[in-house]
């Protein structure tokens, strides 16, 4: 199976775009290229019950649930904006690149 080249990258700052978490913004903590999803941190929190282990108790924890990756755009914190990516190739590197303005992600 192919593996799906995604624009965002695990560290870069999201927003969610729809669904129920809309207007959310948050970290990424995980892509799952192959699934198409990924996991935000603070956004769609679900409560896991946790079984007893032989070092600690059984209890119910909260935890981020992945997430479409059609669901979530870049976020330019400085001008409180999403951002559409594209790439800029010089001197034989690839990098991300705003396409509105043009400036380096």
């Amino acid at each position: 199976m192919a593996k799906n080249k995604l624009k965002i990258r695990r560290d870069d700052l999201v927003v969610v775009i729809a669904g129920k978490h809309k207007g959310r913004t948050g970290k990424v903590l995980e892509v799952m290229p192959q699934e198409g999803r990924v996991i935000v941190e603070g956004v769609a929190l679900v409560r896991k019950h946790v079984k007893a282990q032989q070092d600690r108790p059984g209890s119910i924890i909260q935890k981020e649930a992945a997430i479409h990756i059609s669901n979530v755009a870049l976020w330019d914190a400085a001008a409180g904006t999403r951002v559409k990516v594209g790439y800029k190739v010089e001197d034989g590197k690839k990098t991300r690149v705003n396409r509105k303005t043009g400036a380096a992600i």
